[in-house]
């Protein structure tokens, strides 16, 4: 087995190295940290240009079709930098969720936008009560004629406070423990009732 990176793998890997010695020095981290968001926003969007953000996403929804290779380079790099962007949460977390459970429509509406560094997105999936058990969920979701109405409360969510929207794990059916019942609602930051803290 040949385990050498291609042509391509070594390029995002060069590339990547080099922008985090150019640009994550500790200084310039603690600085990112000081921000308002926590991370740099400038740098999120030159993650975006270097097309960072839709790697392993289709090349329909603007991304490079790469896999779980090009996702460990780029993890080692942010890792290796302590780099404070959300690109676990946003592009891995929530753009596989949307990549391999999301409609037609949702790819369409949100994986180029993830890609483009236009749209943040964050998994809400702990309560408190759950530590590790991820079917432990009271967050309920009720049918209306409109959509869904969720109720409960999300803890822990990794990027969660400089989001755009959420996808939030609710229970359709079922009692709080139950491994079935359990539905993803994507939920803008702005909706009425939605309320966040970040730490």
């Amino acid at each position: 087995m040949d385990f050498d990176y291609s042509e391509e793998q070594q390029m995002v890997k060069d590339a990547l190295a080099r922008l985090m010695s150019e640009r994550y020095s500790f200084e310039a981290r603690k600085a990112y940290g000081a921000s308002p968001a926590g991370w740099s926003q400038d740098l999120w969007s030159r993650y975006a240009e270097l097309g960072l953000l839709g790697l392993n996403f289709p090349v329909e929804y603007d991304g490079s079709s790469l896999g779980a290779v090009e996702t460990m380079i780029v993890m080692e790099a942010l890792g290796g930098a302590l780099a404070l962007e959300p690109y676990l949460s946003c592009v891995v977390l929530c753009g596989g969720l949307l990549r391999h459970g999301g409609s037609p429509s949702q790819k369409a509406a949100l994986l180029p936008a993830i890609a483009s560094g236009k749209t943040r997105l964050a998994l809400a999936q702990m309560e408190m009560h759950s530590r590790h058990d991820l079917h432990d969920v009271q967050t309920r979701a009720q049918p209306t004629d409109a959509g869904f109405v969720l109720n409960g409360a999300k803890s822990l969510v990794l990027g969660g406070d400089s989001a755009d929207s959420y996808i939030v794990v609710a229970r359709l059916a079922g009692e709080q423990r139950d491994q079935n019942g359990l539905g993803l609602f994507i939920v803008p930051a702005d909706a009425p009732g939605v309320e966040r803290r970040g730490y």
